[in-house]
């Protein structure tokens, strides 16, 4: 059992579940026995005219009686089998779910780098509904069906071991069959598994695209990704079921073969009178009745087998071990300094020509609006992101208030920041719901508030149900604009002393610029803040400019003083000054 638990991720709680469940399922078997044992009675008494007898009515009555006794007792003992198999696995799948879940939030953002999205939905959900059917359809049933059947096999041996034998005989031919074959069915499970993730991403990548998808006229042979991976599934997925149903019809018939041999051996115990007529119909009732179990057993087998590789990758996933720190530490103020930072996405990078960030050295000061901006892929939003330690430097290091974030608990160091993407992420909930994401703990009037801070107000009035409007998924009948300005309403509202800012505005119209840069003022007053961003004409007023270009600094200051020196900023800033006055006209008339 402790194997089991192992084996099945199970927690302790789950594990005393699981005890429970197989105690209710062999209960659940045993009291079939009962309405045999009334069945041989009953049976017994109806031939006894055939042997110059006569009937005891009483004791038909009796039997009667204890066959209702009987069938309510069975009653009983399935309730409570499904109770404890069927609500115990539906319980352990949701601590599963919940546990691994959690270990993901946890994770180092790398991972997400090596693992694609379509992988961790099945853990989260296609692995743990393996797991929850095992526990509620195979695991307790596997092991009361053990238990009873050897119990059985123990009370027909006591009374005939002839027939025990013959009835029993096939029973370790046939599992050993299904085990021989495990090696075979190990091979193609995994192919499989493989092919359904590969397939699963295929649907994802077709489904997130597939505006594209239309737009690009991509069907047919120009689409033949999806088609190929859905084959290949279907493929191995005949092939695994083809060699799970040869082995277990094979083990299958070689089981049954007992019938016959019980009826031999019994025909023969029978005409040399070592065997009564009413022993023998017993007998080979309850053979009937055995192998039914068994044969479930032997089908219920191979879906174990393949249950363990989902066991496996969810076991890989949990062993990654999460982003770590002090859970207590205070920070004494908020400047933020990078001391000789070096980082790579790639982690076999070694020269400095291939690393997104070299050998940076920059401060940014408390209480000051700070700018990153430089050409595309400087690594402005990378620097952001090892501040926010969703990736932890390669080499060097990053303090707030002198205290590296390395050895802070990545929640913890959360407490302290802000974030406005330029992508915003909404979840299928309220307005209201969504904006609270910001402090959990907020008051219904501390949200408004900082939705009415945010300018929100304008657009959620026009909306059927105000602030109760429901988004949908990730609030698609939004405007860019109106996405945004929920996500500086739930930077206000976590009032965080750090705001990072990664291209907030760069993607919003002019009116909408213009209402956005508002609320982020109220944002950023008094905090420390980080901003990136592409037009350099919105942080002209910056309290400080860092320039970074090919993953170092290449110059920083004053937006004035960074004029002044002629040098990537002003180059920056004189192209995109010369980009506001083209037009579409002037290209066409050039050419």
């Amino acid at each position: 059992m402790r194997k089991l638990q192992k084996m099945l991720m199970l927690t302790d709680g789950g594990y005393a579940d699981l005890k429970k469940a197989a105690f209710a399922c062999t209960l659940s078997n045993v009291s079939m026995i009962l309405p045999f044992w009334v069945l041989t009675r009953f049976i017994m008494e109806m031939v006894k005219p055939f042997s110059g007898g006569e009937i005891s009515w009483t004791t038909m009555w009796l039997l009667f009686g204890a066959g209702a006794a009987g069938a309510f007792l069975v009653y009983l003992c399935q309730r409570h089998e499904y109770e404890k198999t069927y609500v115990v696995s539906y319980t352990q799948s949701e601590r599963t779910r919940v546990t691994v879940a959690e270990h993901i939030r946890r994770l180092p953002m790398s991972v997400f780098n090596s693992k694609d999205l379509s992988e961790l939905t099945t853990n989260v959900m296609g692995d743990v509904a393996n797991s929850e059917h095992v526990m509620s359809h195979i695991i307790p049933e596997l092991i009361g069906n053990i238990i009873s059947i050897s119990a059985i096999c123990v009370l027909l041996a006591l009374y005939d071991w002839r027939m025990a034998l013959a009835i029993f005989i096939t029973v370790p031919l046939a599992f050993g069959i299904i085990l021989l074959s495990r090696k075979i069915y190990d091979g193609v499970s995994k192919k499989h598994a493989a092919a359904k993730l590969a397939a699963s991403g295929r649907v994802q990548e077709y489904i997130e695209g597939i505006k594209v998808i239309r737009a690009c006229n991509m069907d047919g042979e120009r689409f033949a990704a999806l088609e190929s991976a859905l084959r290949e599934m279907m493929r191995l997925a005949m092939a695994m079921e083809v060699g799970v149903g040869v082995f277990v019809t094979g083990a299958t018939a070689v089981l049954q073969g007992g019938i016959g041999l019980a009826a031999l051996v019994g025909a023969t115990l029978l005409t040399g009178g070592q065997l009564g007529f009413v022993p023998l119909m017993v007998f080979l009732m309850i053979v009937v009745k055995i192998y039914a179990p068994v044969i479930v057993i032997l089908t219920l087998l191979p879906e174990l087998f393949y249950f363990q590789i989902g066991i496996r990758r969810m076991r890989d996933l949990l062993a990654i071990k999460p982003m770590t720190g002090d859970e207590e530490k205070e920070l004494p103020n908020f400047t933020i300094v990078c001391e000789d930072v070096s980082f790579s996405y790639n982690k076999d990078a070694n020269k400095d020509d291939e690393r997104t960030i070299s050998g940076l050295s920059v401060t940014i000061p408390a209480g000051s609006l700070t700018a990153l901006v430089g050409p595309s892929g400087s690594g402005k939003s990378t620097v952001s992101r090892l501040v926010a330690r969703f990736w932890d430097v390669d080499s060097g290091r990053i303090t707030i208030g002198g205290v590296d974030v390395k050895t802070l608990d990545p929640e913890r160091l959360m407490s302290y920041m802000s974030f406005v993407f330029q992508d915003v992420v909404l979840f299928n909930d309220t307005i209201l719901g969504n904006i609270r994401i910001g402090n959990r703990d907020a008051a219904d009037e501390q949200v408004l508030a900082a939705a009415k801070a945010a300018r929100c107000d304008g657009f959620v009035g026009k909306l059927p149900d105000g602030y109760n409007t429901m988004l949908g998924e990730n609030g698609a009948t939004l405007s860019g604009g109106e996405r945004q300005r929920i996500s500086i309403a739930r930077a206000l509202l976590k009032n965080a002393p750090i705001v990072l800012l990664d291209e907030a505005t760069a993607s919003l119209d002019p009116e909408n610029e213009a209402s956005i840069q508002q609320a982020i003022s109220t944002l950023i007053e008094g905090k420390t803040v980080l901003v990136i961003a592409h037009h350099l004409r919105t942080v002209m007023d910056a309290d400080k400019i860092i320039v970074l270009d090919g993953g170092r600094l290449a110059e920083e200051g004053t937006g004035a003083e960074l004029l002044a020196r002629g040098g990537l900023f002003a180059r920056l800033y004189q192209i995109q000054q010369e980009s506001h006055g083209w037009s579409v006209g002037e290209e066409k008339s050039a050419h």
